[in-house]
């Protein structure tokens, strides 16, 4: 397999200032992605890159990188995310020479969420690096060099790479010196958690990205009901998911159309503060594309990286 480095289909259109849309996928628990397929592809044409997720809230899939690649050869663009809680140093280096080798070069640099909030609460968490750590990491094999700056010597990486971002965060210092540290390791676009606060997020643009010129894509969650909502409260670390939201929810005929327009609605806001949306539905990626509609997003020129 020989590929050239020519840019993603997600990078060339980061670089072009497109409005980006991007959606997340779990890979499968267990041996048959048909289901990852079948959700990835209704959004094939609506999205610029799929997002697969490492392990997220510490709960047990298909490793990210693996399921990148079924979807690359589904002739769909993947984000590999790629956390710190599972492998040290020497493990995600050797996972992102494969992914360099196999054609996914799109990654999400995470740190991970703590192994107490998941489903083998009792796993040894490693966290050798973290998200800023790991960013440097990957400049460095672009660069040529591991981590110890000893060459590799066969062959230099291309990874388009990108961090996570959180503007609800409490402490404005904290997002703020964190953010600008991410970009300094090579951070070349952002997504953001799940956003509920618009103003928040405008306040964030305006006062720490605008300076920067890389493209911050804001979470967008898919609530199936007010349950749901409340139980996103619970489990997700730093969410908030407001009270009228919740009532909102609650009160409709059709928990899960309300939950689609409330999509929509955030869609269109957050289109007027940033470049992006990054879209979360979990088990109703089907959803994406009703709600990219109903906020009035055009279809996305393609999304085959070949």
């Amino acid at each position: 397999m020989h590929h050239t480095h020519s840019p993603t289909a997600f990078q060339r259109a980061v670089e072009a200032g497109e409005f980006l849309v991007t959606a997340e996928v779990a890979p499968p628990k267990g041996g048959d992605p048909a289901h990852m397929i079948q959700m990835a592809a209704t959004l094939k044409g609506r999205v610029h890159a799929v997002n697969v997720t490492d392990g997220s809230r510490a709960v047990l899939r298909m490793s990210s990188l693996m399921a990148s690649v079924i979807l690359s050869q589904n002739g769909i663009e993947p984000i590999c995310q790629v956390a710190c809680r599972d492998r040290n140093r020497i493990g995600l280096q050797a996972d992102l020479m494969g992914a360099h080798a196999l054609g996914i070069r799109n990654i999400l640099a995470l740190t991970g969420d703590p192994v107490k909030a998941g489903d083998h609460p009792d796993a040894k968490a490693v966290f050798d690096l973290e998200a800023v750590r790991l960013l440097q990491l990957i400049r460095k094999m672009n660069q040529g060099v591991d981590c110890n700056e000893k060459p590799l010597t066969d062959g230099a990486l291309d990874l388009f790479v990108g961090a996570a971002v959180d503007p609800q965060c409490k402490s404005w210092s904290g997002l703020q010196s964190r953010f600008e540290r991410k970009i300094e390791a090579g951070a070349q676009f952002f997504q953001s958690q799940l956003i509920t606060d618009f103003e928040r997020l405008e306040k964030f643009m305006d006062n720490i990205a605008a300076g920067y010129k890389k493209p911050i894509l804001a979470g967008i969650f898919l609530l199936k009901s007010a349950k749901n909502a409340q139980f996103i409260n619970r489990c997700v670390p730093g969410v908030n998911i407001p009270q009228h939201i919740i009532d909102r929810l609650a009160k409709a005929k059709d928990p899960f159309e309300e939950g689609i327009k409330i999509a929509a609605e955030q869609v269109q806001i957050a289109r007027q503060l940033c470049q992006g949306v990054h879209m979360m539905a979990v088990k109703r990626e089907d959803a994406i594309a009703p709600i990219l509609d109903l906020a009035g997003i055009a279809p996305v020129n393609q999304l085959v990286s070949k």
